[in-house]
């Protein structure tokens, strides 16, 4: 298959730490470091979270503005996709990073739960956050914890909340979400070429151990995937990974085993349908 596949880089997240991983960038200095290097690997787009002064999610605009600058300088031509998690505020606070009009921001279009809370993404809410991207020529990466996601995706792409035809990332592994399983994964990727069409671009991110298992099936399904020390701190079982680079490293080398190329930046602007860097 001769299909680039786009590499994603999801740095930092909400939940890790350096007591888990020393290698886990808090800081806005460790941070654009480690998406340089990442970059330098493979990546073509980086996902990206901000910490407050004692490491804590948060949504500040002026840590997001910095964290873009700085990415946008050290990664020449690199995605930029922040994230409107919610670890990271409450409410319209979530999507206060928007109007520095990054190339791409998540979007979760349904709750589900998480192992010990629920993820709440009230409709009110995500109308507004969709909203929020249309108005800043911002695409949404749809983050789909759940079959019930990929069709509300679909849904609001046919109402006009979401401009152009969907990227649909599907998360499997975490705890009392979707579980990793070959046969749902197969049917996702079949409801969004029926809901989207044949060419629509996806994605697919695993947790934990299950980063690698998901990179795999993506890649030889000619799909897209997403990798980093926000899903995985680990190697495996007894190596902890040393740095955001050797898991794309790691993605790259799958890649290349199954015969497809790592996508350029400047490919993966075109493959999703974004504006130049």
């Amino acid at each position: 298959m001769t299909k680039p596949c786009i590499i994603c880089v999801a740095i930092t997240g909400s939940v890790p730490t350096k007591a888990d991983n020393p290698a886990v960038p808090v800081t806005l200095p460790e941070q654009i470091e480690s998406t340089q290097e990442a970059f330098e690997a493979g990546a073509a787009i980086a996902h990206c979270h901000v910490r407050d002064d004692e490491g804590r999610p948060t949504s500040d605009l002026d840590r997001f503005a910095a964290l873009k600058e700085g990415l946008e300088k050290h990664c020449p031509g690199i995605i930029v996709q922040l994230s409107t998690g919610g670890r990271s505020g409450a409410g319209r606070e979530r999507g206060g990073m928007l109007p520095l009009r990054p190339d791409m921001a998540s979007l979760s279009v349904g709750s589900n739960n998480f192992p010990t809370r629920v993820y709440e993404n009230p409709p009110d809410l995500v109308a507004w956050l969709a909203a929020e991207m249309i108005a800043h020529d911002i695409k949404p990466e749809i983050e789909a914890f759940d079959l019930s996601h990929i069709f509300q995706a679909a849904r609001m792409w046919r109402e006009g909340q979401i401009a152009e035809t969907p990227y649909v990332q599907f998360v499997m592994g975490v705890r009392n979400a979707m579980p990793v399983d070959r046969e749902v994964f197969d049917f996702y990727v079949r409801t969004v070429q029926r809901l989207f069409g044949e060419d629509a671009p996806w994605c697919a991110a695993g947790i934990g151990a299950q980063q690698i298992v998901l990179n795999e099936w993506a890649i030889t399904a000619g799909g897209h995937v997403r990798t980093g020390l926000e899903d995985n701190i680990r190697l495996d079982r007894q190596t902890l990974a040393p740095s955001n680079a050797a898991l794309v490293q790691r993605a790259v080398a799958l890649c290349e085993d199954h015969g497809r190329p790592v996508a350029t930046p400047q490919q993966a602007r075109q493959i999703l349908g974004l504006r130049p860097a």
